[in-house]
């Protein structure tokens, strides 16, 4: 025998209210620059490798977890839903119309446009921080400007961008002429009144592993547009592609996903635009940067380990996380997985609703396997949206929720629930979520094994940890998949929504050193300290800004849904946005490409 062997109980039999929190511990070196690639030599070496793995993975107790732990339950090889009850005071978008349509559907949701307090200079009653896209649609219609000059003010904020110093990379591949091609065709439809959509003429930009035609998807690699080139649309750039989306290029990122940082030597490191010497976070860390610099309205990121969360949360905009299965993957590199979805980071809930409502729709086989509700967005001036708000239980667990780096991170979101419960009438609940830590590494051994299998044929150079995965690793891991299911839905029995930081830290400091490279499994684990159960679990989530710590730097509050819940989730995110409006700046690094 290995080890001790340690016996789990079958999950309908623990005991929940027994269970004891035990905080996260991360071991392992930060290492950057030559440590990084001795280091990275060492595990790839056939004879030293599977010992440094061995030890690293017995300091961080996965060994004891996955080897020697009987877990009595089946396994769940992707996320398995009970039927859920229809959503109360929604609009129901429909599976398979036309994303024109869902969209127009989605702009009744919205109290009336009114563009004199958004035109107008901003006062205390109307705090004025991001352009939204009626903002645009409205600038359109009304000839006060075409998207072929908005267009250009977003060419010239890339390339200021680009020769800063140091360089701020936001985009992999940028090609001012198509941009311009794609603006003009949008400023032509304006002027013989055919525009096609709200989003007809809106710049979004799209994340480098999401195919978008004819620009080469490289996943932030030096080689990866060589051995699969594009040769259409992704279905979800499709969809946009139809309501009249400008595209700007494909976004920068952490290099094939490996990474919550944002750190990449191939192309460049993006910074964050509140604070240019600190990363954004990651994967999608240029698509949380180009939506918060203001040079894009939108864009869209993949999320398999909080990738749209954490970057949206570090640079202070809006970022959902759908319902796994909920959008077409279709024309995603790594969009085989069981945790990873495509979805939009924004500046408000509102644009949010607005790109959810494009997107939205699943393949075909996952209409048979998961049985989803028709996709749904709140009806936000109905009479009853209170009254719904009101009946609203938020579920907190507070010794998971204050285990943050700084507990003014956590005091900041327990301010918004306050203000959300004070406001509104919204119930705080306390609740337990047993076997935080086990969720964790089950979700890095999923994640882990499924982009490995995707990698293995073309890419295995600094996988060493990953690859020492075994399969019964993966099926202990899918185990406690099913176990970490039964104690969320139970929760869910109780409450509404999950509440938690979106990160357990601020946005970090970007070292000299790393800027070719960096390995930082602590500061890692505490961004992803509350994202797990949206990604192994499927589950829908958002976060939204909240405010800033004490060096200016944006807070996020994470809300955690139902399956398919997305309208629920929408809902109460509106909410909290305007309750904490007041309490956002706009980042010391901003483009008004509008320029009215």
């Amino acid at each position: 025998m290995g080890g001790k062997v340690k016996a789990m109980a079958p999950v309908e039999e623990v005991d929940v209210s027994a269970a004891r929190y035990e905080p996260l511990v991360v071991r392992a070196p930060r290492l950057t620059g030559f440590s990084l690639r001795a280091f990275v030599w060492l595990l790839e070496s056939p004879l030293l490798g599977p010992l440094v793995t061995s030890i690293l993975k017995k300091q961080n107790n996965m060994t004891q977890m996955l080897q020697h732990t009987v877990i009595p339950d089946r396994p769940m090889f992707f996320p398995e839903y009970p039927p859920q009850e229809p959503e109360q005071g929604v609009v129901t978008l429909g599976e398979d119309r036309d994303p024109v349509e869902r969209v127009e559907e989605a702009l009744q949701c919205f109290a009336p446009y009114d563009p004199s307090g958004r035109f107008a200079s901003a006062d205390e009653k109307n705090p004025f921080l991001y352009w939204k896209i009626r903002d645009f649609a409205h600038a359109y219609r009304s000839r006060i400007t075409t998207p072929s000059a908005v267009a250009e003010h977003v060419i010239a904020g890339v390339e200021e961008w680009n020769n800063k110093k140091p360089p701020m990379p936001m985009l992999i591949y940028f090609d001012a002429d198509d941009l311009r091609k794609q603006a003009d065709a949008s400023t032509k439809r304006f002027e013989q009144g055919s525009q096609i959509s709200v989003l007809d003429g809106i710049f979004f930009a799209i994340k480098d592993d999401i195919d978008c035609f004819p620009y080469p998807s490289k996943s932030a690699t030096t080689f990866f547009d060589k051995i699969r080139p594009v040769e259409k649309d992704a279905v979800l750039v499709a969809r946009l592609r139809k309501c009249g989306v400008i595209f700007i290029g494909k976004a920068n990122m952490h290099e094939l996903g490996i990474g919550v940082t944002g750190n990449n030597p191939n192309y460049g490191t993006v910074r964050n635009p509140h604070s240019i010497d600190r990363y954004t976070g990651a994967s999608s860390s240029g698509p949380a940067a180009l939506v918060s610099s203001g040079l894009c309205s939108a864009a869209i990121g993949t999320d398999a380990g909080g990738s749209v969360r954490i970057p949206s949360s570090l640079c202070g905009i809006v970022g959902l996380k759908t319902t796994f299965g909920r959008t077409d993957m279709t024309g995603v590199l790594c969009g085989c997985g069981t945790a990873e979805v495509a979805s939009p980071l924004t500046a408000s809930v509102e644009d949010s609703m607005l790109v959810y409502s494009a997107l939205a729709g699943c393949r075909p086989m996952d209409k048979l396997t998961l049985r989803p509700l028709p996709p749904c967005v709140p009806n936000l001036v109905s009479s009853e949206n209170n009254d719904i708000l009101q009946s609203v239980k938020v579920g907190k667990y507070t010794e998971w929720f204050h285990d943050v780096s700084d507990i003014e991170i956590s005091n900041t979101c327990e301010d918004a629930l306050s203000l959300l419960r004070n406001t509104f009438g919204c119930q705080i609940e306390e609740i337990i979520l047993p076997e935080l830590l086990e969720m964790r590494t089950a979700h890095l051994v999923t994640i882990g094994s499924e982009g490995f299998c995707q990698l293995n044929a073309h890419y295995q150079e600094g996988l060493a940890l990953i690859g020492s995965f075994t399969s019964a690793d993966y099926v202990a891991s899918q185990r406690l998949r099913r176990r970490m299911m039964y104690y969320h839905m139970e929760a869910f029995r109780k409450v509404d929504v999950i509440a938690t930081p979106t990160t357990g830290i601020t946005a970090s400091r970007i070292p000299p050193s790393a800027l070719k490279g960096e390995s930082d499994y602590i500061v890692s684990a505490k961004l992803m300290q509350f994202i797990v159960a949206g990604n192994l679990l499927g589950f829908p989530a958002i976060t939204v800004p909240v405010g800033h710590d004490q060096q200016g730097l944006p807070i996020g509050l994470q809300l955690i849904g139902r399956p398919w819940g997305e309208a629920s989730l929408l809902r109460v995110a509106s909410a909290v946005e305007e309750l904490c409006l007041k309490r956002r700046n706009r980042p010391s690094t901003f483009y008004d490409i509008l320029k009215t």
